[in-house]
């Protein structure tokens, strides 16, 4: 971005120009800034994508628009976004398979960055029953590598309100992984720095302990940004109504930055938007980082701020409203040059309680093909192909329910009693292969069988360069903790046994009773007997 006297900076904040490139926005403690120029960045946002819940914790697949594959309605909007002063929109998944070079070039012309969530329907982790592995990693570095080459990517989330009560706060631990390993890729790759982040529902009970779940421990491991889901403030509220000030108060401290990534209550309508003047005021500006109003497109939820018909913008009185509220502020910024931040420590890592079941380390292994890929090579025993993975729940069942689970140490996800075993990442068909294969090697009379859903193979001399050190690290029982990173010279994830990865549209499919749960389901099986004997 071009360089701004002092008069232009404050319009700078809010408002979108023209131009032929945007400035990249970076991270300084707990505050975003413009890149060169060294402005003070506040996000003015609005989420934009039609036809899609933007809980993408769902398990089934569902077709969606790319909204920035979509050129023709990208630039029909762009300009009714410009006159909202709009410098962000939030996409919920997109299709990296599809070219966004023209809409992402129309979007930084008008001052536009993104903000993309790495997951899409049907591939994301799933809040009952989760787990982060390659295929999932696969679908979300393919995002990675399409977004990271535009300058107005201003980050990614590696989950949206995956936890959102107590009962499912496990699930918090593999969106960790996701955001760590996504960390990890993008400076693997080389990338200009691009933060990560996740985006958080508002409930009561558990929103401390997600807030301070994702930023302890190692940076390296922790969300670069804190995106805030909140619906409290409802027509003519106040910031001490709507709970507001004690939010404000939560995150005087925390060390990255934080913003709402979805506000908008629609309680009352139309919507008045009058948070907008606290949240861009000096009440909340020297913690926040603005916001994203949930949403530009009128759908049967009425959150939108337009219609579309017959291909045309009709605009509502929310938006009006919305375009109001704006005109008004003008939040008061630091340069990136002065601002020495002093809220520099991580947050204390939650106990686990009723409330709160993630062990905050270790956290669930990295997903590395590589290293799966070179189990599979040792296998003298794994899955039959004829096997469909519908099936697969039951011989989880019965193999994983011999001996207290003794031969499914090494794909274990327990994460109440941290638990993990190092292929716990691997494609389905890998993971049943290993625990097969450790059954039969004990139970040698018995042979690879199980009914004909097992088959015998040769084990292959490997030679990649790297099986032998990550199998140390694995261990033979699978319990190790792997720490070499991937170099890439693997199969692509799922592909073992012909199964597809993540960009093929194909999902882990539901028989994740054994998979995803599988600690939870193995030990209860064995506590009550119900293992199925295929033997």
């Amino acid at each position: 971005m071009k360089g701004f006297t002092a008069a232009a900076t404050a319009a700078v904040l809010l408002a979108s120009s023209v131009q032929a490139a945007v400035d990249p926005i970076v991270i300084k403690g707990s505050k975003f800034f413009y890149k060169t120029n060294g402005t003070q960045f506040y996000m003015n946002g609005v989420a934009y994508q039609q036809g899609i819940n933007g809980n993408t914790t769902q398990t089934d697949a569902v077709d969606y628009i790319d909204p920035i594959a979509d050129t023709t309605a990208c630039k029909r909007d762009i300009e009714f976004l410009a006159k909202l002063k709009t410098n962000t929109i939030r996409v919920y998944a997109i299709d990296p398979a599809k070219n966004h070079d023209e809409c992402m070039t129309a979007l930084a012309d008008a001052g536009i960055y993104v903000i993309a969530d790495l997951s899409q329907p049907g591939e994301s982790i799933i809040r009952d029953e989760p787990a982060w592995t390659t295929d999932l990693f696969d679908r979300y570095t393919k995002v990675i590598d399409v977004m990271a080459k535009y300058d107005n990517t201003l980050g990614f989330f590696a989950g949206n309100e995956v936890s959102n009560q107590p009962n499912n706060t496990h699930a918090s631990a593999f969106v960790k992984a996701a955001v760590r390993d996504s960390k990890a890729y993008i400076k693997r790759k080389n990338y200009r720095p691009i933060g990560v982040g996740y985006a958080t529902n508002d409930d009561a009970e558990i929103r401390e302990n997600l807030a301070s779940f994702f930023n302890c421990g190692n940076a390296e491991d922790s969300i670069d940004f804190w995106g805030y889901n909140i619906y409290s403030w409802c027509g003519e509220s106040s910031f001490e109504k709507s709970g507001f000030d004690v939010r404000t108060k939560e995150f005087e401290k925390y060390n990255v930055p934080v913003f709402f990534a979805e506000y908008g209550c629609n309680a009352e309508r139309p919507r008045e938007f009058t948070e907008v003047g606290a949240l861009y005021g000096k009440q909340m500006t020297g913690v926040w980082s603005g916001g994203i109003v949930y949403m530009y497109f009128e759908e049967t939820n009425q959150f939108g701020l337009a219609s579309i018909k017959n291909g045309k913008v009709e605009t509502n009185e929310d938006f009006d409203n919305l375009s109001k509220e704006i005109a008004k502020v003008t939040p008061s910024a630091v340069k990136m040059a002065d601002y020495n931040p002093s809220n520099t420590a991580a947050s204390a890592c939650p106990q686990t309680n009723s409330n709160w079941a993630a062990v905050a380390t270790p956290l669930p292994p990295a997903a590395n093909a590589e290293l799966c890929s070179c189990m599979v090579d040792t296998l003298s025993c794994t899955v039959a192909d004829k096997v469909d993975k519908e099936q697969y729940g039951k011989l989880f069942g019965t193999v994983c329910g011999y001996e207290d689970g003794k031969f499914c140490e090494g794909i274990n996800k327990n994460t109440t009693k941290a638990g993990y075993g190092a292929y716990g990442m691997c494609a389905p068909n890998e993971q049943l292969g290993f625990a097969l294969n450790a059954y039969a090697a004990q139970n040698t009379q018995s042979g690879c069988d199980f009914k004909g859903s097992a088959t015998a193979k040769q084990a292959a001399q490997t030679t990649a360069a790297q099986c032998g050190a990550l199998m140390a690290e694995a261990g033979k029982e699978g319990t190790g903790t792997v720490t070499s990173a991937p170099t890439g010279t693997a199969r692509p994830a799922g592909g073992a046994s012909g199964t597809k990865g993540a960009a093929s549209g194909l999902t882990i499919p539901r028989f994740e009773m054994g998979l995803v749960g599988l600690a939870f389901y193995v030990f209860g099986a064995v506590a009550t007997g119900m293992a199925i004997i295929l033997l």
